[in-house]
């Protein structure tokens, strides 16, 4: 049988792994379930309050300013609930246990998670993601399997395609899983400052393996 993957997201406050007492993991549904990256606005994009329209995020969104900017909010769209998870660990943390991916068994390939523009999984052409260019993506990630990022303003690796170099080992190069376990990552996304890009993007993240 196949190695299955479950994702799960801490949206706790406190750093300890998937299935520690007391915290709160929420597993991903990875067909109806959206992640959203935002400024957020008290009691609309906000923790614990209904998935919010178009118009809505689009008044919640960062500002640009000219200088460069990391994204400070992250949530679950919860399509089970309605409502809005905040991922409150993730960006410009130093914290370990925030994206957590889980494995039933062994896999063939070190699992990796890669960004593209869409679900066909063969472009990467959003401005989000570079338009083309994956050095200028603004999604980073970093493997926290391991160890912490070290720093709050960690610099990880940024996220474009499948390209050498612009996709995110999620066993710190240690190479395929041996057995079932699980890999962290952390994630945030930086504008840069010569961004006048102002539309939404919905990029799609996908984590990729290969099993025996």
């Amino acid at each position: 049988m196949a190695t299955a993957l479950k994702i799960y997201l801490n949206c706790d406050t406190v750093d300890q792994p998937q299935g520690a007492t007391g915290v709160d993991w929420v597993e991903m549904n990875t067909t109806l379930d959206k992640l959203i990256f935002t400024q957020g606005s008290t009691g609309i994009v906000d923790d614990g309050y209904p998935i919010p329209t178009p118009s809505q995020l689009n008044q919640a969104a960062v500002l640009l300013t000219g200088s460069e900017i990391v994204v400070p909010k992250y949530f679950l769209a919860d399509n089970n609930t309605g409502l809005l998870d905040q991922i409150h660990l993730a960006g410009a943390q130093d914290k370990q246990y925030v994206f957590c991916f889980d494995f039933d068994g062994a896999t063939a390939s070190e699992p990796v998670l890669e960004v593209w523009d869409d679900s066909g999984l063969d472009s990467v052409l959003l401005e989000v993601l570079g338009a083309g260019t994956p050095t200028n993506s603004w999604y980073r990630g970093i493997c926290t399997t391991t160890a912490k990022p070290g720093l709050a303003a960690w610099v990880g690796t940024k996220l474009a395609g499948s390209t050498a170099s612009y996709y995110l080992l999620l066993n710190d190069g240690n190479g395929a899983l041996g057995a079932a376990g699980d890999l962290y990552m952390q994630f945030k996304v930086v504008i840069p400052a010569t961004a006048s890009y102002s539309g939404t993007a919905s990029p799609v993240l996908v984590c990729k393996y290969t099993t025996n």
